[in-house]
């Protein structure tokens, strides 16, 4: 699905900190959103979802215009928000049962189980699974409302390094057969320079996107990533404001 989002502007009380925002990304494109702390990355994904009400500005799918929240998008936030009375398998299947759909949403759940590295948790609880592991179910929980635009706010935030790194390489490989928009906020640059094909890096609050930055390597490894200091260094000059 084609997103295009048009002059969007949002502030708190008198703290502008989306201000005519603009910018469009392509069907199946997947954008990684780096900026400084308070700058509006997590504000705009909210915006997105319906979660706050912009003061101006679209917001369009494939040239419909949104208002309020849509089934087009779906959310998930750096905690996992897994409810630890419940088993994975009824977590993901949250959405289904909120839209008294939950028998179809298990049996589809279920198959998809072992794609995302879960197969035989159906039955366990959240605590008994790892940091990557719950990350997994949410992003199962998150796939399962067929939504064609993912609004992803540092999903790997809280993992340690080498989790980390390994839900990187299991999301980019995951995504190559997901055929899904993906808007993805982190404070980590090479997490962005290895999963995105294009980088949006914003300014200061209420400035907007300081530059597009496109990521054109297709057979990415890690090797390759650590040979990026260029890129990386721009950047960082980038989100810091330095010319």
């Amino acid at each position: 699905m084609k997103l295009n989002v048009e002059n969007l502007s949002f502030s708190y009380e008198d703290q502008a900190i989306v201000r005519n925002l603009s910018f469009s990304v392509k069907d199946g494109e997947f954008i990684g959103i780096l900026g400084p702390s308070g700058c509006g990355k997590s504000t705009l994904l909210n915006v997105l979802a319906g979660i706050l009400k912009p003061q101006s500005g679209r917001i369009l799918i494939d040239g419909k215009e949104i208002r309020g929240s849509s089934p087009q998008f779906a959310y998930m936030p750096q905690n996992d928000l897994l409810f630890p009375w419940k088993t994975i398998l009824d977590n993901v299947c949250l959405y289904g049962e909120i839209h008294h759909c939950k028998e179809a949403m298990v049996e589809k759940a279920r198959s998809q189980m072992a794609r995302f590295g879960l197969g035989g948790c159906e039955s366990k609880f959240p605590e008994e699974l790892s940091g990557g592991m719950r990350q997994r179910a949410a992003f199962l929980r998150t796939a399962l409302c067929e939504a064609g635009i993912f609004l992803l706010d540092e999903p790997f935030g809280a993992l340690d390094v080498i989790t980390r790194s390994d839900m990187q390489d299991w999301l980019r490989e995951l995504c190559t057969n997901l055929q899904r928009t993906i808007l993805l906020v982190t404070h980590d640059t090479d997490e962005a320079i290895y999963l995105s094909d294009r980088i949006l890096v914003m300014g200061a609050p209420g400035e907007g996107i300081r530059r597009e930055i496109a990521i054109t390597e297709q057979n990415r490894t890690r090797e390759w990533l650590y040979e990026q200091g260029a890129l990386r260094g721009k950047i960082h000059k980038l989100i810091k404001g330095i010319q």
